[in-house]
């Protein structure tokens, strides 16, 4: 496998997950600052980085890395996570100028576009919704019990390694394609980390779960999806479902006065 070194500004760091193959992973993507264009970093165990190494949404990291041999997505690569070093960080300084110069001439036209674009290969991006509303929905037993399964067989090899909690609830993002009238709308899962380590802390605050969940419902569709922001989605799909995405999450600066 041939590495080559890749400097990229992180934008995505999804919720830790077991898998049999890699332990316990976190999905990362963002920018390839060489080639302006969108890269998946993976397998990261994240939680077995030195903390020198832990990098936050809007760093920017060096690391090696090769293009990922068996997944088709054009944006996969897989990372030498000894090489990793983080580099800089990118504020909300100017109502986020620096992150807007990287990101926004990424924007796709739509998320009906990014759907199309499968057939490429293609499997990240960024758009810009309308009429978004938000949901949430018990989350699916069967899924529980995998996950169960494979903290399992981590354990047997690392005693010390401690299951990471997965929340009861699903989150869900339903918009319209902006400028799209063919558009019959989308309702796509949120595993943006933050929504989930929101309801982690938050439990201890509010008195009753129904309290809980529409102060997470308040704070994800009325705070940062407000319509005083200028709101743009990421997303990426499934390496085994290419059609299904997931939001990874969310971009929102204040709209630019006229």
């Amino acid at each position: 496998m041939k590495l080559e070194a890749k400097t990229v500004l992180i934008t995505v760091k999804a919720y830790p997950n077991p898998s049999k193959k890699y332990g316990e992973t976190v999905c990362c993507a963002g920018i390839d600052l060489q080639t302006n264009s969108w890269i998946r970093l993976y397998p990261v165990t994240y939680r077995d980085l030195e903390y020198s190494k832990r990098f936050k949404k809007y760093d920017i990291i060096k690391v090696k890395c090769a293009k990922a041999p068996n997944d088709h997505r054009i944006e996969s690569y897989k990372i030498d996570v000894d090489s990793l070093i983080i580099v800089n960080h990118i504020d909300t300084k100017n109502n986020w100028q620096e992150r807007r110069k990287i990101l926004l001439p990424t924007v796709s036209p739509s998320f009906c576009d990014i759907l199309t674009a499968v057939e490429s290969n293609r499997s990240l991006g960024m758009f810009k919704p309308s009429h978004i509303d938000f949901s949430y929905e018990k989350a699916h037993s069967v899924k529980e019990e995998r996950r169960k399964a494979c903290y399992s067989q981590l354990q047997f090899f690392n005693k010390q390694k401690q299951a990471i909690e997965r929340i009861p609830f699903d989150f869900y993002y339903h918009f319209q394609c902006l400028d799209s009238p063919k558009c019959n709308g989308h309702k796509l899962p949120i595993y943006d980390w933050e929504i989930v380590e929101s309801f982690r802390k938050w439990r201890h605050i509010y008195k009753t779960q129904t309290e809980l969940l529409e102060k997470i419902r308040e704070h994800w569709l009325m705070r940062i999806c407000s319509s005083k922001n200028d709101v743009y989605f990421f997303v990426g799909n499934i390496q085994r479902f290419k059609n299904q995405f997931m939001v990874l999450g969310v971009f929102y600066p204040k709209k630019n006065r006229c």
